[in-house]
């Protein structure tokens, strides 16, 4: 088990390292090509796509992933989480068609993202399928699978972008945003391919590929504490953007301003920062089977030693990044995305990133012992404070602060609560 723990870690952390650098790309090549305001409008619609991913997976990856792992029937639960999840994504698909004008205007305060919000309704298919298909190998601790299709996607996804998205610009800004959210379909379509292609030749009767009660129940069981605290998540960052156009429109801050603004924060400053997370990413989807297995045998030394080796590893990519991010930023941000703008965010959020490092292994941990609900419970509150502060801190007049300041509290708060749960769990069992 700890060779194929590090096996899996290792690739994962290799695949994710690739990954991170193709999906910088990617950054760098639509920030050339739509400029600031255009990822600041890419921005204002992306809380939103996020709700409806989580809404839409309603946690079944994470429900697959434990329960393949525990040896539960693979062909039964692969094709009742995939018809589940395409029977909500045609429920999402028909609602965005009749709201999306409406969340445009009124909630957004933006006219341009209504194409680009129709658009979602028909990627979130795609992503699905996919990342159902992506628990199975997880399950299995199958990882080669996971790098490739990261790797084709974000491939595929640049290739459109370099030669399409000029096109789609020259129609208009909301077109070119438009063109970035149907490429999607075409790199989630890839990994789809890819899956089915490696997935086993399965001898399957007709009858293992109908959902039954006791599947259904066995799943959200599951998912529904785990899709509770990305949701409650998603809906945080889903008001993110609502509260802060509407505050800072109200007090006197325009539109461009705001735009310009959040485009810097969610363009430049949160994904450099955020880079050391594919490394505590790839530790944390390794996890997940581990510690499952792990709990399922009532080995709570085991759990409790994989636990200090993540934070740990994590610690050791994280610590060396906030101390560039912290004294150096300008440096980072001049040769990545080949700007100046954003250095005092960056200064101030790298030292609090330093705990969201550690959370995604921890918050996974509690997943994997089957204690969602206490990570939903501190996703909840750090969602509130958060949604509060912003709505306060956004009334004092010191235009994006409130955000960096609300984003900086949520994160240590979560953390800490995590943490707090995750050893008190353990040391009850030693």
């Amino acid at each position: 088990m700890n060779n194929k723990f590090i096996k899996s870690t290792i690739i994962l952390i290799i695949g994710g390292f690739f990954t991170k650098i193709l999906g910088m790309i990617i950054k760098i090549v639509m920030t050339r090509i739509v400029g600031t305001e255009g990822i600041g409008l890419y921005s204002l619609i992306s809380p939103t796509f996020i709700l409806f991913i989580a809404i839409s997976q309603l946690g079944l990856p994470t429900a697959l992933n434990v329960l393949i792992a525990k040896g539960h029937n693979t062909k039964r639960l692969l094709s009742t989480a995939i018809i589940i999840s395409l029977l909500i994504d045609l429920a999402i698909f028909i609602l965005l068609m009749f709201s999306s004008n409406f969340i445009a205007t009124n909630l957004l305060n933006e006219k341009r993202t209504v194409y680009s919000l129709l658009a979602m309704g028909l990627v979130f298919p795609f992503i699905s399928v996919s990342n159902m298909l992506r628990s199975y190998f997880f399950a299995k601790e199958r990882m080669l699978p996971h790098v490739i299709t990261n790797i084709l996607e974000d491939t595929v996804k640049l290739i459109l972008i370099i030669t399409l998205l000029p096109y789609f610009l020259l129609k208009g800004l909301e077109y070119a945003i438009f063109f970035i959210v149907i490429t999607n379909i075409a790199s989630e379509l890839t990994s789809i391919v890819i899956f089915i292609f490696l997935l086993p030749k399965f001898k399957t009767t007709k009858s293992e590929l109908i959902p039954n009660k006791k599947t259904i129940k066995d799943l959200f069981s599951i998912a529904i504490p785990t899709t509770g605290s990305r949701l409650i998540g998603s809906i945080g960052y889903f008001l993110e953007p609502i509260i802060l156009t509407f505050v800072l429109i109200k007090i006197g801050y325009s539109n461009k301003f705001i735009i310009n603004e959040y485009g810097i924060i969610n363009g430049y400053v949160l994904p450099l920062i955020l880079l050391p997370s594919f490394f505590t990413g790839a530790i944390s989807q390794a996890l997940i089977p581990n510690i499952s297995k792990g709990y399922s045998n009532k080995n709570y030394t085991f759990i409790k030693k994989r636990i200090k080796q993540a934070i740990l590893a994590s610690l050791v990519i994280g610590i060396p990044a906030t101390f560039v991010f912290m004294f150096y930023p300008e440096l980072p941000l001049k040769y990545i995305y080949n700007t100046n703008k954003g250095i005092t965010y960056t200064k101030f959020l790298a030292p609090i990133c330093l705990m969201h490092y550690i959370q995604s292994p921890i918050s996974s941990s509690l997943q994997a012992m089957n204690k969602a609900k206490i990570s939903l419970k501190g996703t909840f509150y750090g969602m509130i404070i958060r949604t509060i502060l912003l709505f306060i801190l956004s009334y004092l007049h010191i235009g994006i602060w409130g955000l960096i300041i609300a984003t900086g509290i949520n994160i240590v708060f979560v953390t800490m609560f995590d943490y707090y749960h995750a050893k008190k769990i353990i040391q009850k069992h030693l």
